[in-house]
């Protein structure tokens, strides 16, 4: 085995994975690897499937043929009762944050655990927790309404690292927010990689938003995101995942991605 390859069992195993709707193949042989503690990327044209990847490691939809094993269990082949034990483990940001309009910010992060009868004081502990790791302690009796859109996706950061996920799932985090916004978020996904060391599967149109967390790390002494010199493992912790026709044209490093002579993998890199 390669010494630099991690040495802990891969977080998410895509097999061969295909899938079709109507006669139109989505997915087509789908084979790809997240380690522990890493972040992958998926860019792809829209409808190339990445949404649906999330969707499938989630056990939310099944393959037509393959094999998805998630956090040691294969989730290609489990009922649906024995899902919801495996979907506590993982963390789910939406694109459009889906909070629930009705519920402040402190019964939208305390929502699942509510629903699990956790006690009401280990609740309040763990929303003071994951709202001051996004830096929004003093929002919580706001509702979703007063709330700017980069406050929403941090609310929504925050619900999802609520229960200490082992695997979290952003579908376009940083999509539809300004630049400085999106950087914030970037900030945030960098820093519940390298604090809580948490694996992340990334859908996002923003190749600036991989490529930042691919270059930089979060460094808690100084609670702030810096930008690391490239190195051999420079950008170890985030790779890269393109899609086009339903397969897999590219997977690798920043490095390698930004040097590929792929005409279409040249149109990301161009502004």
């Amino acid at each position: 085995m390669d010494a630099s390859l991690p040495t802990q069992d891969p977080v998410i195993i895509f097999e061969d994975v295909s899938i079709a709707f109507d006669e139109n193949k989505v997915l087509d042989r789908l084979s790809f690897t997240l380690w522990h503690g890493q972040t992958k990327a998926l860019f792809g044209v829209a409808g190339t499937g990445k949404t649906l990847v999330l969707k499938l490691a989630m056990g939310l939809i099944k393959p037509d043929s393959g094999r998805i094993i998630v956090l040691g269990q294969e989730v290609s082949s489990m009922r649906e009762h024995d899902l919801f034990a495996l979907r506590r483990r993982i963390g789910m940001i939406f694109q459009e944050s889906a909070l629930f309009d009705s519920l402040n910010v402190d019964d939208n992060v305390s929502f699942r655990m509510r629903e699990e009868h956790v006690a009401p004081e280990e609740c309040e502990r763990r929303v003071r927790e994951a709202l001051h790791f996004v830096e929004l302690e003093h929002t919580m009796n706001l509702y979703p309404s007063e709330l700017s859109g980069g406050m929403r996706r941090r609310v929504a950061i925050a619900r999802a690292i609520v229960n200490n996920p082992e695997l979290l799932l952003y579908d376009s985090p940083t999509a539809g927010l300004d630049p400085m916004t999106s950087t914030t978020i970037v900030e945030l996904l960098v820093k519940q990689r390298d604090v809580n060391k948490t694996s992340a599967l990334l859908v996002t149109h923003r190749l600036q938003d991989a490529f930042t967390m691919a270059t930089h790390r979060f460094i808690p002494a100084q609670n702030k995101m810096v930008e690391v010199p490239r190195g051999s493992d420079w950008d170890s912790k985030t790779s890269f995942l393109i899609l086009k026709d339903g397969q897999k044209l590219f997977e690798g490093s920043a490095a390698e991605i930004a040097t590929s002579d792929d005409p279409y993998i040249r149109e990301y890199l161009t502004p």
